[in-house]
């Protein structure tokens, strides 16, 4: 054997038991507000930290021993202060931003809670169901897609659906699919206030918090439905149709994609995000592409296969993203040029 290779491997295993440790304390930051406090860039020792946060002083020093070693803070040891940079806070201290990363935080050690129940599906078939993940799982899926929902989907997403925007303008109305807590209904009716929108989704956790939130913005002309889109009024017919990041998750893909494609008004589009991922393993095979397949194996994947269905996964790719929807009776189905580090968009005619 090669004992060079046995070292090198070694210490990638180390790096990777890092991540791990560096998205749990990351998780402790955003819970705690430290990241919060430390997201002016000035320099402050810990004892000061837990003086201004109000929080345990041994539990704040070594957290910033930690993240310190974890490359995430800067430590000046002469002065035995630390800062978190502009660009840290950037991407770290900046919830509501298309750019905050916060949501990984809360992802990780949610997910990885489920690691003996995804070992059991190992040996005995199924899956984990959505409703075993807790509420920090919610909260992870809309901080990792909030911002963006919030900042680009009606000023650039569907600016790439010219005619659309304009009837949506015009009082058209809206299908928000795996509304989750709301946030792409809400920003269809603040961009779009004549028009109807409606969002659906299975979980009542979620739910919930979506109509919470759609009272709390008096948004009168969204309505949120719990239930699948079978359970939906057969009116009325939509103009648009936004399927964000949960097509792979679907128990029935085929089924549920036919469904909106007969509610969908002539010459009305489905607007569809995925995750970035390729079609070939070696496409994948990059610290992103690690990432999803985790999130696949621990959500995704194993949600579905919990309902019977067949676990497409994070990592489905184009290929099969746009076999889906010729399938489903929908035409012109094409890859939309919208630029983005971490998703795909589609679109597919009525």
């Amino acid at each position: 054997m090669d004992k060079e290779r046995i070292g090198a491997f070694a210490n990638a295993v180390y790096r990777d038991m890092a991540g791990a440790m560096a998205i749990g304390m990351g998780y402790l930051g955003l819970k705690s507000g430290l990241f919060d406090a430390m997201k002016d860039g000035a320099a402050i020792a810990a004892q000061d930290l837990s003086q201004k946060t109000g929080l345990t002083p041994r539990y704040v020093e070594e957290w910033l021993n930690g993240m310190t070693a974890a490359g995430w803070l800067e430590h000046d040891a002469e002065a035995g202060t630390f800062c978190l940079p502009a660009e840290h806070a950037y991407l770290l201290a900046s919830q509501g931003t298309d750019h905050y990363m916060g949501g990984l935080f809360l992802a990780g050690p949610s997910l990885l809670s489920q690691a003996p129940e995804v070992a059991r599906a190992f040996r005995e078939g199924g899956g984990v169901h959505f409703g075993a993940f807790d509420d920090d799982w919610i909260e992870a899926l809309d901080l990792m897609n909030a911002g963006a929902y919030q900042h680009r989907l009606t000023s650039y997403w569907l600016k790439q659906l010219p005619d659309i925007d304009e009837r949506l303008a015009a009082g058209g109305h809206a299908l928000d699919i795996g509304c989750g807590v709301g946030k792409v209904s809400l920003a269809l009716a603040q961009a779009y206030p004549e028009a109807q929108i409606t969002g659906f989704d299975p979980d009542g956790n979620s739910v919930a918090q979506a109509r919470a939130a759609v009272d709390k913005a008096g948004a009168e002309r969204v309505t949120i439905i719990q239930g699948l889109i079978t359970d939906l009024e057969p009116k009325p017919i939509f103009d648009f149709a936004g399927m964000f990041d949960c097509l792979h998750d679907l128990a029935e893909p085929e089924a549920t994609l036919s469904e909106i494609r007969s509610r969908m008004a002539p010459g009305g589009a489905l607007m569809v995000m995925e995750p970035r991922a390729g079609d070939r393993l070696a496409d994948n095979s990059n610290p992103l592409g690690t990432v999803y397949y985790g999130f696949s194996l621990f959500h995704c994947m194993t949600q579905s296969l919990a309902e019977g269905g067949p676990g497409l996964g994070t990592c489905m790719g184009p290929q099969k993203t746009m076999s889906l929807l010729r399938e489903a009776g929908f035409s012109n189905v094409g890859e939309l040029p919208i630029r983005s580090q971490t998703n795909m968009f589609y679109a597919a005619r009525a």
